[in-house]
């Protein structure tokens, strides 16, 4: 019988993908196209389903990419975690959310390693790739996996390795290096061998501890660097400095400085998020994350303050915010992606619909999506679906507010049928238009 690190080597190792979201199900094509056979695990029956008829539901996986690894019987979803048995590398890819306390939240990953358990055998690579807190990997999956009397290292292999998902970008997951880091030199270098099938670079650390850490300095490095430039823009906007002439200026300097833009909240799934697993675990070592407290502070702040230049634009016009119709344009939480979890959007609407606006949005990537009516967890909710965008009605709002500057959107027409528009991504580039309200400007 062929040893794990021959049927890597062969691409002949069988391989399970546990959680097919927007990490999951990107590695499990790429992998699949490399050439190995992989099984996808997912509770939801529905995604299963559009999987297994070559439907992806994120714009990083192509349906062709799909349907040829469908038919190439190279890829299979299933929600049958039983058949979990079979497979020679296991990655876990499950949400890792916060609570409402900011607390990490690792039920998702426990369960998936409980479902491992169930058909754990010999010779297996586990890996962990779900961002999470420094010691998740050692402290949580290791004791789990051990308890049947196995090895680390000798009966099973066990390694993190984060993703580096970037939802929109033309840069392909092949072509992001990959960061392994092992319980043992074993386990890192058969994960670094498994990505090596179908990743152009890798680069191995001391540590599942150190890996872990690595993709929460980069999520950090991005919330803190975001949140200035948002201090900075709220500093400008009372200034009357535009912020975006300024970062232009400054990204003229060749070293030095990295160009961030403000935005009406830092969105998605990993950056408002992911440091904060780092500012709880801290606490436990009697330490204070300062800098990642305060630019979540900053970023919380800012769909607030959205809102409060909206009743400034309005009140330019003799208009209460109550009664007048607004056109929000983009409810992802990036430009050109339908992902809106944790968007701006979530924040911002509901503010704007408890001060009794009349609300209307456009994304042509988010067809509906829901939000909370009352600020409380638990709360009622409602369902919202994406207007037509038409030239004919746009005389019809009373604003206009631009939260994600998608690309083949016409906001200079926005802007000249819009009595007043509030632009919190510099959409609209011209300077000529006197009622748009931009952002640290």
């Amino acid at each position: 019988m062929e040893n794990l690190e021959t049927l890597i080597k062969k691409r002949k190792a069988s391989v399970a993908v546990i959680g097919l979201g927007y990490v999951g199900l990107p590695h499990a094509v790429e992998i699949a196209k490399a050439g190995f056979s992989v099984i996808g695990i997912d509770l939801d029956e529905k995604k299963v389903k559009n999987l297994n008829s070559g439907k992806s539901f994120i714009e990083d996986v192509d349906d062709n990419d799909l349907l040829k690894v469908l038919k190439n019987n190279k890829f299979r979803a299933y929600t049958d975690s039983a058949l979990l048995k079979s497979a020679d590398v296991v990655l876990i890819s499950v949400p890792t959310p916060l609570d409402q306390y900011k607390i990490p939240d690792v039920s998702y990953i426990k369960s998936a390693v409980l479902e491992i358990k169930k058909t754990f055998h010999k010779g297996e690579l586990i890996i962990l790739e779900s961002t999470t807190y420094p010691g998740t990997t050692e402290e949580i999956i290791l004791p789990s996996l051990q308890e049947n009397g196995f090895e680390v290292g000798k009966d099973f292999h066990l390694a993190f390795a984060p993703e580096r998902i970037d939802p929109g970008s033309s840069t392909h997951i092949s072509e992001i290096p990959k960061v392994v880091g092992g319980v043992t030199k074993k386990c890192t270098n058969l994960a670094d061998l498994f990505y090596k099938q179908f990743i152009s670079e890798t680069h191995k650390v001391s540590s599942p501890k150190a890996a872990e850490m690595t993709k929460l300095l980069e999520n950090a490095y991005r919330l803190v660097n975001i949140s200035t430039v948002n201090e900075l823009s709220l500093l400008c906007d009372r200034m009357g400095i535009d912020i975006w002439e300024i970062i232009d200026a400054a990204s003229t300097k060749p070293y030095g400085f990295q160009a961030f833009y403000p935005s009406p909240k830092v969105g998605g799934h990993c950056i408002p998020l992911d440091p904060f697993y780092l500012s709880w675990k801290a606490k436990q070592y009697n330490f204070w994350a300062k800098f990642i407290d305060l630019a979540g502070e900053i970023n919380e702040q800012m769909p607030h303050f959205v809102v409060t230049k909206v009743y400034f634009a309005l009140n330019k016009i003799s208009k209460s915010i109550r009664g007048s119709k607004i056109l929000i344009l983009g409810a992802a939480f990036k430009k050109n992606v339908s992902d809106a979890r944790d968007s701006a959007f979530l924040d911002v609407v509901p503010d704007l619909l408890r001060k009794g606006a009349l609300v209307d949005y456009y994304d042509p990537f988010v067809e509906e999506i829901e939000v909370a009516t009352t600020p409380l967890p638990g709360g009622e909710k409602v369902r919202l679906k994406s207007v037509k965008l038409y030239n004919s009605n746009l005389n019809t709002y009373d604003c206009a507010l631009i939260l994600t500057d998608h690309t083949g959107i016409d906001y200079e027409t926005i802007a000249k049928k819009v009595k007043v528009v509030v632009d919190t991504r510099n959409a609209i580039k011209s300077r000529k238009f006197k009622n748009v309200y931009r952002i640290g400007g």
